[in-house]
C-alpha cells in the first residue's frame, strides 16, 4: 500500500482488488464456519490462505481430506490443486493478506461465563502483523461490544487508527451444519462496521461471495442480530420442552400437537422437543447475552429461565428412561443402554453440546452398561473423573436385541428405525424418529 493514503484512498484501493479478485483471503480457523467460508471465497475467485492452530487439521487439508461435510469433497481438492487455497500455522503470512477474516471458537468456561480467550489469541497474532489498507472482519458468535471493546484496541495499539489506516467490520456466521436445501451463498450477510468506509469495504468484500449483504449501523447491532436469532430458537425450544413435560403428565402426545398447530398458516413457526440442545449456538449464546446484560444491571430473566429449562433436558431424559425400565421391572443400575445417536442434530458429525453426551456421562453415574452408536462419530471423549474414550458399536441385530433399551437420541436419516424397534426389547424415543413405524409400537414410548 502507498503510504502516502490513507482512508478513502487506502479503501478504493482494496475495493478494487475486491472487483478484480486479486485480493488476498486469510481465514483464521477452519471448523464448522472457517473451512466452508474458505471454500466459498476460493471458489468466487479470491487467493484464500487458511490458517488454524490445530496441526492435524492443517495436515489433513494438505493431504485433500475434507473433515467438515458441509464442504464439497471435490471442491476442495480442486482448490487446493489450483493454488487457490493453502493451510498454514504460519501466523506471520498474514501480513501480506488484503483481508483477514476470524474464524474462531467462543465456547463458555468451566464457570459457564464467556471465554473469548480464542478471540483475543487471533487477535493478539492480527495485530503482531497488522498492516496498513486491510480489512479485518470478524465472525465469530458474541456478545455485543466485543468488535469495538476487546478488538479494536488491539488493533489500535500498534499505532494504526480504525478508519484511516486499517478497516475493522463484524459479520456474524449463520451456517446450519447439515443444511442440504440453502447453500452458504444464499445466506443473507449482517455485515456491521466500526466506520461508514469499514462498512463500505466490507460490504463490498462479501458482496462478490454471498447473494445479499445487510448492511446495519454499528458492530454491536451486528453482534446482537445474531445472538437475537439463536436466543429466539432457544426461547421457543424451552417452551415447547416445557409443553412436553406437561403433556407427557397429562397423557397427550406433544408432537401430535406440534403438528397439528403447526397446520395454521399465520402466526406461529415449528419447533419440536427433544434431549436437550446443543451445538455451537444455542446453548452458548444466551449465556453470553445474559452474562453482558449485567453490565447495564439488567436481569434478562425470560432468557435465564430458557437456559434453566433446556439445560435440565437430558436429566428429564434419564428420570423417563428410570420409570420405564422400573415399569418392566428393571433397575437403571446395572441395565445396558444403547444410545442411537452422539450428535447434536441429525446428519452432522458435531457433538458440541451435545445432550448425548449428557446423558451419557449420567448413565455411567448411575452404574448403567451405556454404549453408544453414531456412524458419524467414531469416538468420544467423556470428561471424568474418570475420563472415558468411547467408541461406537456396530448397529446389528445382535447389539440392538442385547439392550435393555434403545435410546433414540440423535435422529439420523440413515437409520431404519422399523427394524431397531423390530429387535429392540424397549425403546425410548426423544426425538420422534419413530413416528411412522407400524409394528411394535407397544414396545415404544416417547419423551
Amino acid at each position: 500500500m502507498a503510504d502516502h493514503l490513507q482512508g478513502e484512498g487506502l479503501a478504493q484501493i482494496t475495493i478494487d482488488k475486491f472487483v478484480n479478485k486479486s485480493a488476498r483471503v486469510a481465514v483464521v480457523g477452519l471448523g464448522y464456519v472457517g473451512l466452508p467460508l474458505a471454500v466459498l471465497q476460493g471458489k468466487t475467485g479470491f487467493h484464500v490462505t487458511g490458517i488454524d492452530i490445530d496441526d492435524s487439521r492443517v495436515n489433513k487439508l494438505k493431504e485433500g481430506k475434507n473433515y467438515i461435510q458441509d464442504v464439497n469433497d471435490q471442491d476442495l481438492i480442486e482448490l487446493l490443486a489450483a493454488g487457490k487455497l493453502d493451510v498454514t500455522t504460519n501466523f506471520s503470512l498474514l501480513r501480506d493478506m488484503n483481508v483477514v477474516i476470524i474464524c474462531v471458537p467462543t465456547p463458555l468456561n468451566e464457570l459457564r461465563q464467556p471465554d473469548l480467550s480464542f478471540i483475543t489469541s487471533a487477535t493478539g497474532e492480527v495485530a503482531r502483523n497488522l498492516q496498513r489498507g486491510q480489512l479485518i472482519i470478524l465472525e465469530s458468535t458474541t456478545f455485543p461490544g466485543t468488535t469495538e471493546e476487546v478488538v479494536l484496541p488491539v488493533l489500535e495499539s500498534t499505532g494504526l487508527s480504525v478508519g484511516r489506516d486499517f478497516f475493522l467490520a463484524f459479520s456474524p456466521e449463520r451456517v446450519d451444519p447439515g443444511n442440504k436445501l440453502i447453500r452458504l451463498m444464499e445466506i443473507s450477510k449482517v455485515v456491521g462496521g466500526v466506520t461508514p468506509l469499514c462498512l463500505d469495504l466490507a460490504g463490498c468484500f462479501y458482496a462478490q461471495a454471498f447473494n445479499q449483504v445487510v448492511p446495519v449501523s454499528s458492530p454491536a447491532v451486528a453482534e446482537m442480530t445474531k445472538i437475537f436469532e439463536n436466543t429466539y430458537r432457544a426461547v421457543n425450544i424451552a417452551l415447547v420442552n416445557e409443553f412436553m413435560i406437561l403433556c407427557d403428565r397429562m397423557g397427550l402426545d406433544i408432537w401430535e400437537i406440534v403438528d397439528a398447530a403447526a397446520t395454521k398458516p399465520f402466526g406461529i413457526q415449528t419447533f419440536y422437543p427433544g434431549p436437550g440442545v446443543g451445538g455451537h449456538c444455542i446453548p452458548v449464546d444466551p449465556t453470553y447475552l445474559a452474562w453482558k446484560a449485567m453490565e447495564y444491571d439488567c436481569r434478562v430473566r425470560f432468557i435465564e429461565l430458557t437456559g434453566d429449562i433446556n439445560s435440565q433436558m437430558p436429566g428429564y431424559v434419564i428420570r423417563k428412561l428410570n420409570i420405564l425400565l422400573n415399569k418392566y421391572k428393571k433397575c437403571l443400575h446395572g441395565a445396558r443402554i444403547l444410545l442411537l445417536g452422539a450428535a447434536y442434530k441429525k446428519d452432522v458429525a458435531d457433538v458440541r453440546e451435545s445432550p448425548a453426551l449428557k446423558i451419557l456421562a449420567a448413565l455411567f453415574q448411575y452404574r448403567a452398561d451405556a454404549l453408544y452408536w453414531d456412524p458419524y462419530v467414531e469416538q468420544l471423549r467423556l470428561p471424568g473423573p474418570p475420563e472415558r474414550v468411547l467408541h461406537s458399536v456396530n448397529l446389528t441385530e445382535q447389539e440392538i436385541a442385547r439392550a435393555d433399551c434403545v435410546l433414540i437420541t440423535t435422529d439420523h436419516s440413515d437409520v431404519d428405525y422399523q427394524w431397531v424397534t423390530d429387535h429392540a426389547r424397549l425403546v425410548l424415543d426423544t426425538r420422534n424418529a419413530t413416528k411412522n413405524i407400524t409394528r411394535g409400537r407397544e414396545k415404544v414410548t416417547k419423551i
